[in-house]
């Protein structure tokens, strides 16, 4: 591996651990935490910037690993100058984001959930940009979903609905991007992004590239927030500046112009999809900065700001020449320096001023004069006014779009309108300053805050100040994204001054209506109060409300107390499909093999009087009993049948739910007992009736059906293969790994939503142990001399389990009962057996062992063994199983235990 393959692979991986290490650097630094993970954002930023050097000379880094070769999906990440590009972003504009909250947020406040949000943010972004596989870019899309609603709502339950509505509208497009992923992959026969780039002629002639180009559309709209699906965005400003700095400017919303240019080598001249981002793109451009000009509050305004300079970007990648996108990507930086950097001061005068309302505010030049002189740069950058960047990307825009052809007159509509947008942006702009820097000072007292807190927005202001004249030096950055976009184009070179052109004219345009604008302020905020306001969340809340409700309507039969309505409907659908089987099937022959022996017979009739007697039974304790008791023939049962591993796992089932019931019945309960009248009558005949259906699959399907394929597979390869003997426990961790750990995740997820939904923890109620009973002096005892022995049970069930009966699932349920009886003898549980840790760091355990077998170039949960059979990956995949149980039981015997002031 050469040094910059080496550098792809740990520039993410750094991300990742400095995400995990976040909450203990906030622990020890407090807010000031904020200037380590800016500094190690840099120094991350510099590596891969080295790295960088081979991609800008035409040579893009990629490292790959096999993932899922079956499907032929891959682990690749895969650096080349479009990628560099969005990473410079994430990384520099991280770091000052960073930094900047050191200051931002206060002093003494939780702020490690902020930071880690915010780490593992910039993670995932860098993890999207850098994805070479078509299934890597859809996870970490997703990730970046998933961790902006997060972010969004941590500012509070004022949060709740704007974050939902981001998570849903954006999880949209995932759905979206999801299936333009299957499709792309069946059109290209391939999930490496480089080989569907390089298949665009296949792509573009098969059937499914349309609807594939339709599809990665609407997942980037929705991700940048484009019209119809805007309102998201001005919404997700209850979210803390540095995140609206972070997310809402520099890179979350970029995502979808990312995806744009990535796929523009496929799309980019394609009729359809280049009027479908022209219409949306300036649609969204015009609305935006009309909404945008009538806004008062600060931060709404810059997020409806965002949106139309985010539909400039979409509609300049429509356009699709080589000279529309390379404004696009110049726009695409220049726009992260000047509006990250006006979120950053925003934030600065709601801090010292206590408000964001330009009504409010008035002359703060004369108090804060270098939060103004700061402020003046970033408008004017944004209003595309020499010598700042944004006046050079602005041309660039305007000449790209001058030169759209997707119909007759295609470019001078679009650069009518760019002119239309574009001096409404110079109205807005300017208006943040003049609005809040200038006229009589209200609030003599402010002052400026200090260096560290305006530092941050000091450096991008002055960055787009410089780059202005000094364009030129982002040549060979610029030049490689677009040729990434644009394969078979010739990039543009960017200078300060193109002479008089038709760009410059259409700039003075802009100017003198942006002008016009300011100066008639008073017409023209009457006017725009006429004009229906840029709406959409209101539309979206009732639609999701009327869901909800229908949800609700349709579920209403399930909000019952008792579970008989629970039951009822799928008992009644195995009657049903076996009475249907029984009618279209022919009878089954003779079943094969041995006679069943007298024991059989004996364990059936005790099993008939156990279950007639549970029918009958009249208290919960007797019926608790006797379900126990079937449960225990069941077992013997399978004893007879051959299946010890069954057997065992049902036998510590059945010990766990007699502890389950027990916690369950402390208290005063009641029971129907036998029912009386019509309803005991229909559930004699259910009950009948699925009983019939069961038997009657058990008559028809034992004996008559030879072992499968994969069966007679397993029997003779296990052993040679994986060297154990337990073909059960070789299925769950060698061969099927991938679906035990998905069943593990739902042990998490049953686990998070008791400890969500049972009392306990810090200030629940404490409820009488039983150790309290008449039996108190047993129990106690009976533990200190039980719970060594299960111990040691337990680590000798799961060491055997690959050769024997046992294994991580059935160590862990006898550990588990030890645990119970702790709870029942009302024995305090070690402080470090807390049902969080444990599912954590079993779910870690797992994935250990997966990315083990990444790690070596094989597929992820491929059985590792070192030489000479010691260790083995399965056994620590097992170990993360057994753990995971274990939290699992941990958690239902806190909670329903009642245990006061743990933590489950």
């Amino acid at each position: 591996m050469t040094l910059p393959e080496a550098t792809l692979v740990g520039v993410p991986a750094a991300m990742g651990l400095l995400a995990t290490a976040t909450p203990w650097l906030v622990r020890r630094l407090r807010r000031d935490a904020g200037y380590v993970l800016a500094a190690a954002f840099v120094a991350l930023a510099v590596a891969l910037g080295l790295a960088a050097r081979t991609p800008l000379a035409d040579e893009p880094v990629t490292v790959s690993w096999r993932w899922m070769p079956s499907l032929g999906v891959s682990l690749t990440l895969r650096l080349d100058g479009l990628a560099w590009l969005f990473c410079l972003l994430v990384l520099a504009v991280g770091a000052l984001v960073l930094s900047y909250s050191a200051r931002y947020l206060s002093e003494d406040g939780p702020h490690g959930r902020v930071y880690t949000l915010l780490t593992a943010f910039g993670t995932a972004m860098l993890g999207l940009v850098l994805a070479g596989d078509l299934v890597l870019l859809f996870v970490f899309w997703e990730l970046t979903t998933i961790l902006s609603f997060l972010l969004i709502g941590t500012t509070g339950p004022q949060a709740a609905r704007p974050a939902v509505r981001a998570l849903l509208v954006t999880a949209l497009g995932g759905l979206a991007l999801l299936v333009a992923v299957v499709l792309l992959t069946i059109a290209a026969g391939t999930t490496d992004i480089a080989a569907v780039l390089a298949a665009r002629e296949e792509v573009l002639a098969s059937p499914l590239g349309p609807a594939a180009a339709a599809l990665l559309i609407l997942s980037a709209v929705t991700k940048s927030a484009q019209f119809p699906f805007h309102f998201w965005l001005p919404g997700a400003m209850v979210a803390i500046t540095p995140v609206s700095a972070y997310l809402h400017a520099a890179t979350m919303v970029k995502a979808g112009v990312y995806l744009l240019l990535r796929f523009s080598a496929v799309y980019a001249g394609q009729p359809g999809w280049s009027l479908a981002l022209l219409a949306v793109g300036l649609v969204t451009a015009v609305l935006g900065a009309l909404q945008a000009l009538r806004e008062y509050d600060l931060k709404a305004l810059l997020a409806y700001s965002t949106v139309s300079q985010l539909g400039l970007l979409v509609a300049a990648i429509g356009v699709g020449t080589t000279a529309a996108l390379a404004a696009a990507v110049l726009h695409t930086f220049a726009h992260a320096l000047f509006k990250a950097t006006l979120f950053m001061l925003v934030g600065v005068i709601d801090q010292e001023a206590g408000s964001r309302d330009i009504r409010t505010l008035s002359g703060l030049r004369r108090v804060m004069p270098v939060t103004a002189t700061l402020t003046g740069l970033a408008g004017l950058s944004l209003a595309g006014v020499p010598p700042l960047i944004g006046f050079v990307s602005k041309e660039s825009l305007f000449q790209g779009f001058a030169g759209a052809g997707v119909f007759p007159g295609a470019g001078l509509v679009a650069g009518a309108l760019a002119v239309a947008a574009s001096a409404l942006t110079f109205a807005y702009g300017t208006r943040i300053f003049f609005g809040v820097f200038t006229g009589p000072t209200i609030q003599l007292r402010l002052y400026e805050p200090a260096w560290p807190f305006l530092a941050p927005a000091a450096v991008a202001a002055a960055a787009g100040l410089l780059l202005g004249p000094a364009v030129s030096l982002l040549d060979p950055l610029m030049r490689r994204a677009v040729l990434d976009a644009e394969p078979w184009g010739t990039p543009p070179s960017f200078v300060f001054w193109h002479g008089l052109s038709p760009e410059l004219a259409m700039s003075a345009v802009t100017v003198a209506l942006g002008v016009s604008l300011l100066l008639a302020r008073s017409r023209t905020d009457v006017a725009l109060r006429r004009l229906p306001r840029l709406g959409g969340a209101v539309t979206f809340d009732r639609t999701y409300r009327g869901l909800l409700d229908l949800g609700g309507f349709v579920g209403r039969l399930d909000l019952r107390a008792a579970p008989g309505p629970y039951l009822v409907r799928p008992v009644l659908g195995l009657a049903a499909l076996g009475g249907a089987a029984f009618a279209l099937m022919d009878a089954p022959g003779a079943v094969s093999g041995s006679a069943d022996g007298p024991f059989r017979w004996v364990v059936l009739l005790l099993l008939a009087a156990a279950v007639t007697a549970l029918a009958t039974a009249r208290t919960p304790v007797a019926a608790v009993a006797l379900l126990g008791t079937t449960g225990l023939l069941l077992t013997v049962w399978f004893l007879l049948s051959g299946a010890p591993d069954v057997a065992l796992t049902l036998l510590l089932v059945e010990v766990l739910t007699a502890v389950v019931a027990a916690f369950v019945l402390r208290g005063p309960a009641s029971y129907p007992g036998r029912g009386r009248g019509g309803g005991a009558l229909g559930a004699l005949a259910v009950a009948v009736a699925a009983g019939s259906a069961a038997t009657g699959a058990a008559l028809a399907l034992t004996g008559h059906r030879a072992p499968s394929a994969a069966g007679e597979y397993f029997l003779r390869n296990a052993e040679a293969q994986t060297g154990g003997s337990n073909v059960v426990n070789t299925i769950l961790v060698d061969y099927r790994g991938l679906d035990t750990l998905g069943e593990s995740a739902v042990l998490v997820a049953a686990a998070l939503g008791l400890a969500l939904l049972l009392p306990g923890g810090p200030g629940a109620p404490a409820r009488g142990r039983l150790a309290e009973a008449p039996y108190a002096e047993v129990l106690p005892p009976a533990y200190r001399l039980l719970a060594p022995a299960v111990a040691v049970l337990s680590g000798y069930l799961f060491l055997r389990g690959h050769n024997e009966p046992g294994g991580g699932f059935i160590a862990a349920l006898t550990a588990g009962a030890a645990v119970a009886l702790a709870q029942l003898a009302g024995t305090p549980l070690p402080r470090w057996l807390r049902g969080g840790p444990l599912l954590a760091t079993g779910l870690l355990l797992a994935l250990a062992a997966g990315l083990a077998a990444t790690l070596a170039g094989r597929p992820f949960l491929t059985p590792l063994t070192a030489p000479g059979g010691w260790p083995r990956t399965a056994l620590l995949f097992d170990a993360g199983v057994y753990t995971l149980v274990l939290g699992l039981t941990v958690v239902v015997v806190r909670r329903l235990g009642g245990m006061r002031g743990t933590s489950w």
